[in-house]
């Protein structure tokens, strides 16, 4: 009887055991991706966080998502949460460049790799993120001057530029600044007479341009807009103000999403250099190279053209953001 019992015992034991082992395998813990997104403040940025929700899916990720609505604040927030949460990675795209050491290292210090997307951060420190992908920024301002350059190479008097900045302290906004200003520099006859943030939005582009407009009125040659929201915003007051968009006032943008190539197509914007938002993909891939320890490089950059309106009818229907 006592050998029975211990018998049965094993076999108990021994049973557990082996339902166990298949549960174990099974119960493999999915990769849980903590991302603070800028906002909703653009087609670009809604098709940004459309692709990252979807790759996530794809991936079998389990995607903790925070909206900033603009607000630093809200993303160190977001970013301690996920902190708290003990996600495995956190990525995030950066309402500004600086202020992120602190929250940065609290990330390092609970061991938790963080990817940039979109923008970057200005940090001394680059150990307190694994990789930053997304567009060359100062290469998308360069594109714009150099368009502009080539367009109004014969053109012997001075060219007036507006100029609608996006976010101020932002990097996309930085950069392109730098970029275009470093093309047109090589010829005195560019001048840029206003430049001010539209924070990347249509309300405010359009507001901005009323300004710039009561300003400089039919002096204005061209508009650089950081991004193609702003453009249609300051389209709309082009329009009211009794002059015609890309005719009177040569229009230059970046982001080449669905809204420019409707613009262009209807004549009213003169070109919009690519900064692709589907960085889903390319996000996911990391996360998991990096859960595998695989080394990533410190820079992944997104390859991106131009497209000037004579080209907008036949790249339109290719279009998916």
């Amino acid at each position: 009887m006592k050998l029975n019992r211990r018998t049965l015992n094993i076999a108990l034991a021994a049973a557990s055991l082996g339902g166990m082992l298949p549960a174990t395998a099974l119960a493999q813990k999915k990769i849980v991706l903590g991302f603070s997104q800028v906002g909703a403040e653009s087609e670009w940025r809604t098709a940004n966080t459309e692709s990252i929700k979807a790759s996530a899916k794809e991936a079998g990720f389990e995607l903790k998502f925070s909206d900033a609505q603009q607000k630093q604040e809200n993303q160190i927030k977001a970013i301690r949460s996920f902190i708290a949460q003990k996600v495995d990675v956190i990525a995030f795209s950066p309402v500004v460049e600086s202020g992120w050491e602190t929250v940065l290292r609290e990330a390092k210090a609970a061991k938790i790799p963080v990817v940039l997307t979109d923008r970057s951060v200005n940090t001394k420190d680059d150990s307190l993120f694994v990789t930053f992908m997304g567009s060359d920024f100062v290469e998308e301002g360069r594109k714009a001057g150099r368009w502009l350059v080539e367009k109004m190479k014969d053109q012997k008097d001075t060219v007036n530029i507006v100029e609608l900045q996006g976010t101020v302290g932002s990097a996309p906004a930085i950069d392109r600044k730098k970029g275009f200003e470093e093309i047109i520099k090589a010829d005195p006859k560019f001048k840029i007479v206003r430049s001010q943030t539209g924070d990347f939005t249509r309300a405010k582009g359009k507001e901005v341009m009323e300004a710039f407009l009561k300003a400089e009125g039919k002096k204005i040659n061209v508009l650089f807009a950081h991004n193609d929201d702003m453009a249609i915003g300051a389209i709309q007051a082009i329009e009211e103000a009794g002059l015609k968009p890309a005719k009177d006032i040569t229009i230059i943008s970046i982001d080449a999403v669905k809204g420019a190539f409707e613009a262009m197509i209807a004549g009213k914007l003169n070109v919009s250099v690519e900064c692709s938002p589907l960085l889903g993909p390319q996000l996911m891939s990391a996360v998991k190279d990096i859960k595998a320890g695989k080394p990533l490089p410190k820079r992944i950059v997104t390859e991106e053209t131009i497209f000037p309106m004579e080209v907008a009818a036949k790249e339109f229907p290719n279009r998916k953001y």
